[in-house]
Order: C-alpha cells, then structure tokens, then sequence
C-alpha cells in the first residue's frame, strides 16, 4: 500500500556500474510506497549492472541518460553506494554537476556508504555531519565533513548511513527530509 507523503515529488537516483545492489533497490522501493516519481539517472543508456558485495547482482533499467537530464526537474537525489558507481561518477564531470546542483540550492541528498564520496567533489561536505562507510571516514573529514559512525545521520536535508544493515533507518530518514523538501 503506498501513500502519498512525497507525492508531487520527483527524486533522482544517480547511478552506474557497479552500485550496490539493495542501496539503489530499497531506497527506490521506499519512494514508490511513499508516491515519488523516481527515475534512474546513468551516464550510460540502457541498463547499469549492480553488485551484491563481491557477487555480480541484477541489471537495473536506466530511466534517464545523464546527458539529457536537468538537475533543476528533480526535488531531491539518492546516491548509492558499492564501491565501484562512486568512484566511477566522480570522474564523471556531467554527475558531479548534476549533483553539485542539488548541493547548491539545498535540495535534499541521501547517500549511503560510499556515496558520499561523489558529495566531496561537489563540494557538499564541508562543515556537515555525515557517516558513511569506514574507509570514506578520513576522505570525509579531509573534505571538512564532521564524520560519525551511527547508523543514520541527518544534516539540514542531508541524509547518510553506513551499510545495507543501515537501509530501514536511512530509508525512513530519506522519507522524512525529502517530504520537508529544501532545508
């Protein structure tokens, strides 16, 4: 049963290659229940594969090639983790734009363990408190991030988590700020 807390909303989930299998699929699953429109924003057409850990997961169906997206279209923005889709994205000008865009007019972001990583080279962690996966704590606070290890962690509009076993919390969070819309 869905209802409607972010209905009228449109949420950008930014991703290619190599994302972690159930943080794109769960946060994706908890906007429909909650009315969003969601799209799956690649810098590659057609279908980006995802990972389950170190195991080759399902494809997931890109809705919207980066090339033609408009960060402005969309009230908030998720941004999965896996270690290969950030670190893919942060060499990707056009996605770090995309998401600089949301950053900038303080739209609500959720990201969750390395996904914060795409946030550093667009210049959204400075002065934020943020969690994230172990490895990103000093990459965090080298970019000015005040890193904690909690399982969700909320900064004006900006939502972070750890690990898959961190989904149900982040997931209710990400809820929570994108219905608020910009902080």
């Amino acid at each position: 049963m869905s209802d409607s807390k972010l209905a009228g909303r449109k949420v950008a989930v930014l991703a290619t290659d190599g994302f972690e299998q159930s943080e794109l699929e769960k946060p994706v699953e908890a906007l429909k229940a909650a009315g969003a429109r969601v799209e799956v924003v690649s810098p590659k057409p057609g279908q980006i594969q995802g990972w389950e850990h170190q195991d080759k997961g399902r494809a997931v169906p890109v809705d919207r090639e980066l090339a033609s997206a408009q960060p402005a279209d969309y009230d908030a923005i998720v941004l999965p983790g896996g270690v290969m889709n950030p670190d893919a994205l942060r060499l990707e000008p056009k996605a770090i734009d995309f998401i600089r865009h949301f950053v900038t007019e303080k739209k609500p972001v959720a990201a969750i363990c390395h996904g914060p990583w795409t946030l550093i080279n667009a210049g959204g962690v400075e002065g934020r408190e943020m969690t994230s996966w172990p490895s990103l704590e000093a990459d965090l606070k080298n970019a000015g991030a005040r890193w904690v290890d909690r399982e969700v962690v909320v900064d004006q509009g900006l939502v972070t988590s750890r690990k898959p076993d961190d989904l149900p919390a982040f997931c209710a969070k990400m809820i929570e700020e994108f219905a608020e819309g910009r902080h």
